[in-house]
């Protein structure tokens, strides 16, 4: 990762599967707005309390909580693989007179150095699952020692039963499937299902529970 990626043009560069970045930047193509503009519930109800520091957003979107954490006075590093949506989210950026790092990647692509953020928040993130937990991986590997890793997502679509042609949970990395791997050196501190606090309007808002997993690394 650098740090000097060009706030006015994020998607310059991208590290990941091309499909992957088409797929995304049709949905965020086909709206003028996809979310809310709002930061997500759960993100400011566990980031209460935490002494700002380096953080890594993965799959920002439209930079709401990217802009949110700035404002909080965190070092922000904010991931998508959307050039649309990194677009907007510099944007929205600029607006509010906030620095964000920007990384044009999927999770797994990415020059991310090693155990280096005090938080790692992934809000309702679709991260694909491969037989070796690449991505799980990559979200415990970014924590620093002392850090946060924050993953939220909504409750009860992980238990879905897939039908064909359609979204399959077991492709998908859940707090469950994270949970699984973490060892001595974390400790949970948050492992539930609780109301949604959504904001008003954008996709996705139709959900009403969800689940929050918040563990720290210790070493």
């Amino acid at each position: 990762m650098t740090d000097d990626i060009a706030a006015t043009s994020p998607a310059g560069e991208y590290l990941g599967d091309p499909a992957v970045r088409a797929e995304w930047d049709g949905r965020y193509a086909d709206r003028q707005q996809l979310w809310s503009g709002r930061p997500n519930g759960a993100l400011v109800a566990e980031v209460e309390g935490l002494a700002p520091g380096r953080v890594l957003d993965v799959g920002c979107g439209e930079g709401a909580d990217a802009v949110w954490l700035a404002r909080g006075g965190w070092d922000v590093t904010a991931l998508e693989v959307s050039g649309v949506a990194l677009e907007r989210a510099a944007g929205h950026a600029r607006d509010a007179g906030v620095t964000v790092r920007w990384v044009h990647a999927e999770l797994v692509g990415a020059a991310l150095p090693p155990a280096s953020f005090d938080l790692v928040s992934a809000q309702y993130p679709a991260l694909l699952r491969t037989p070796g937990a690449a991505a799980e991986r990559a979200l415990l590997a970014a924590v620093a020692p002392g850090g946060v890793l924050l993953l939220v997502h909504h409750a009860g679509m992980d238990t879905r039963e897939a039908q064909a042609g359609e979204f399959d949970p077991a492709d998908y990395v859940w707090p469950a499937t994270v949970t699984e791997l973490l060892d001595e050196d974390w400790r949970v501190e948050v492992d539930e299902q609780r109301p949604r606090v959504a904001p008003e309007g954008g996709a996705g808002a139709h959900h009403t529970d969800d689940l929050v997993l918040r563990a720290r690394r210790l070493r």
